[in-house]
């Protein structure tokens, strides 16, 4: 009994990270998984059974958890409140379950990383007596904006009521109607959407620690801001180190995906390209464009002097104009997915059209590519103004009337940022930018002195119980 008392603290912290299950979520939080492991650290990633088989990174162990529905099954769209409800009562019974199934072993559970999506994690953690952290991955002005509406130093506008704009919060740049987050702007557009943004705060003065996808050179300001009501620490961004300090050896890509890349096709048509001649586009893995936007980007791609490598879905396939991709042989490729880090490093690749979510918004800042904003919805609006408006990394395309973005308009931002008049101030902040990236998470940087900081408290507090352990075992 005695050797099995002591060899409980033999062993480093086990932290248990859970991510909600899109690829945007997995993604960083996997990430931080591995950067805890390369701290020395156990780390364990507890994911839904859909996406456990997706997740393949050196040093991390994988758990299944349950989120009420089978291999595949997904809830259909405007159902998100059935699944965050099944989601919320079958992931805190087997996420209660690993911690039992750990509790006896050489490496008990001292700390769960749970995504702030999922608040109920935090309660798992609190009845076992263990430590919970909460884990954004929006950016700090997004988070800085749902904390005040959650405090109530910010109101939604009732139905149909317009916004008083521009929207002055402490902290934060002005932000106008088409640099607000949708939920926000028109709260009964997305319900259970906003719902789950308000949730993430339902709890949180309860957590140990809040932790943000984010840097501080980069939004320092947003997160002092709020930092009496949201004490977050910004520890981003989670990028694979390959990208970034290269301190954690092989790490080139997140080791999670939901789709096929077809990165070695892609590498192979780069290959025969110039240096800053190709235009990468790609919307992320939830965005569904219209028939009528697809047609106008396309018409732009095919007016301008310049290669593109387009990433659209299988699913989206049909609402290209016919005779599109023959129109464009040799100049354009069209792929189903591809690993977006490994084409953004490319020396051909001269600027990014993104949705401006937050993980390409990060991964673009991080490679240092100038980008064309075209943000779809949500958090993306906020990150579109801060491309163009605050880190001057590139150009947002407007929408007409009709929300959509014109040809000539993409054709006027494209070649803005490829070779326009402010191409070279664009390049020369996004090089800035990448450094200070870099800085962040190397040795001694913001983000990784925060990292540290964690991992040390955790390594702290098993010796303290190990030596409390001895002390009891030696009696």
């Amino acid at each position: 009994m005695e050797g099995r008392t002591h060899s409980h603290y033999h062993q480093p912290p086990h932290v248990v990270v859970v991510p909600y299950p899109s690829q945007g979520h997995i993604n960083p939080l996997l990430q931080f998984a591995k950067r805890l492991f390369s701290k020395g650290l156990k780390s364990t990633i507890a994911t839904t059974r859909s996406t456990v088989k997706s997740i393949n990174a050196a040093g991390i162990q994988v758990e299944a958890i349950s989120d009420g529905f089978g291999q595949g099954e997904i809830p259909q769209a405007g159902k998100e409140d059935v699944y965050l409800r099944a989601f919320r009562e079958n992931g805190s019974r087997t996420l209660s379950q690993i911690i039992h199934k750990y509790k006896d072993s050489d490496s008990p559970i001292t700390c769960i990383v749970y995504d702030s999506f999922l608040p109920w994690a935090l309660d798992v953690a609190r009845q076992h007596g263990i430590y919970g952290a909460s884990f954004f991955t929006n950016s700090a002005t997004v988070c800085a904006v749902f904390c005040h509406i959650h405090h109530g130093t910010l109101t939604l506008p009732a139905k149909h009521e317009e916004m008083e704009l521009p929207l002055m919060l402490p902290g934060l740049p002005p932000l106008n109607s088409p640099d607000i987050p949708s939920f926000i702007k028109a709260p009964e557009s997305y319900p259970a959407y906003l719902a789950m943004k308000m949730s993430q705060f339902s709890n949180l003065e309860k957590a140990d620690w809040i932790f943000n996808n984010s840097f501080h050179e980069l939004e320092a300001e947003a997160a002092k801001s709020v930092s009496e009501l949201w004490p977050a620490k910004l520890i981003g961004p989670m990028v694979p180190s390959a990208y970034l300090d290269g301190r954690i050896e092989g790490d080139k890509g997140y080791g999670a995906s939901l789709w096929k890349p077809l990165s070695d096709q892609c590498i192979k048509w780069l290959q025969h390209k110039p240096r800053r001649s190709v235009v990468f586009i790609s919307f992320g893995s939830m965005v569904s464009l219209s028939a009528k936007q697809m047609e106008e980007i396309a018409y732009a791609l095919k007016a301008g002097d310049f290669n593109f490598l387009w990433v659209v879905r299988e699913t989206e396939r049909s609402k290209f104009p016919e005779t599109f991709m023959d129109s464009v042989a040799g100049k354009g490729l069209l792929v189903s997915w591809c690993n977006q880090l490994e084409m953004l490093a490319h020396p051909a690749i001269g600027s990014f059209v993104t949705h401006c979510g937050w993980n390409s918004t990060l991964e673009g800042l991080s490679l240092g590519v100038p980008m064309v904003a075209m943000p779809q919805w949500s958090d993306q609006m906020t990150d579109a103004k801060f491309i163009e408006e605050i880190w001057g990394v590139g150009f947002r395309a407007k929408e007409d009337e009709f929300g959509i973005v014109r040809r000539e308009e993409l054709l006027y931002c494209l070649k803005q940022v490829m070779d326009g008049e402010r191409s070279q101030e664009i390049r020369k902040n996004a090089n800035k930018w990448r450094e200070m990236a870099k800085a962040a998470v190397g040795e001694q940087g913001s983000s990784d002195q925060s990292i540290d900081e964690f991992v040390q408290h955790l390594k702290d507090d098993a010796n303290r119980k190990k030596g409390g352990r001895m002390a009891v075992t030696s009696m």
